[in-house]
């Protein structure tokens, strides 16, 4: 019965989880007139004028390229500085460190209302309000922390024998680093990267306080405010999510085995 019920239940929670995206992608094929109809109508006629819409009359390949640009470099920055932060709360015992785990804990907690008063206050006085080093260093601020509790845990696990013996055969500290350490960490790095990335792509509430100029807008900021003169543009806006969606999908099944692999690691000692 339990082999039985577990399939069963992990299906319906998966098409639980899938209706939401199954739901707008099929309304980003339909009709106008199915789009409106009473009752819905399932099955669509596979029209794309919506995405053409979306994308020649709403601008939606410029809110792509700048949500690429901004996670893009979110992502490099974070995994640079988290992978160098994780390493050293790794490999050199202090009694602080643990206290600064913490700290790094509490601070990811913190809702971004609570600091969006000051963040704003910081960066338009370094006149970086509408500017990418803005936006991307406000996201560094919250994405690093995640980056460095991944990287610490995939560490730890990783021998240090190995590193050791590099060293007495003449290598470097950051010799060691490059050339044993990170390539044995790069599942873990796939992950933080990942997940850092997604966070960064999807992201809504700095970049609509912080990117108010229409050109500089991110795609979550720009499909939200999509004009609509008498209605709201649903089909258009359906059309949008979807291709908002496909490269968060893309990425997590060309890299699932990574980032499983990243999420595991000290789970199971021994």
């Amino acid at each position: 019965m339990k082999t039985f019920l577990l399939p069963l239940a992990v299906a319906a929670v998966g098409i639980y989880s899938l209706l939401p995206f199954l739901w707008f992608v099929l309304a980003s094929w339909k009709s106008p007139a199915q789009l409106t109809a009473i009752p819905p109508v399932i099955v669509p006629e596979f029209h794309w004028g919506f995405y053409r819409s979306a994308i020649v009359n709403y601008g939606l390949l410029g809110y792509i390229e700048n949500s690429a640009i901004v996670a893009a470099a979110t992502t490099v920055v974070s995994i640079a500085i988290g992978a160098l932060a994780a390493y050293a709360l790794t490999r050199f015992h202090a009694a602080w460190l643990r206290w600064y785990l913490l700290v790094l804990l509490c601070v990811s907690m913190f809702p971004q209302i609570a600091v969006a008063g000051p963040v704003w206050r910081i960066l338009d006085a370094l006149g970086w309000l509408n500017r990418y080093p803005g936006i991307i260093v406000a996201y560094i601020s919250f994405s690093l922390p995640l980056a460095i509790w991944i990287l610490s845990t995939f560490f730890k696990e990783l021998p240090y024998e190995i590193e050791e013996a590099a060293l007495v055969d003449g290598c470097t500290r950051a010799q060691a680093l490059r050339r044993i350490v990170l390539p044995l960490a790069a599942p873990g790095i796939f992950t933080a990267a990942i997940l850092v990335f997604i966070y960064a792509w999807n992201e809504f509430f700095f970049a609509l306080i912080i990117l108010t100029s229409p050109p500089l807008q991110t795609l979550p900021v720009g499909i939200a405010l999509f004009p609509g003169e008498y209605t709201i543009p649903w089909g258009e806006l359906a059309a949008a999510s979807a291709i908002a969606t496909l490269p968060l999908i893309a990425l997590t099944l060309l890299f699932q085995r990574r980032i499983v692999r990243g999420l595991s690691a000290g789970a199971v000692k021994g």
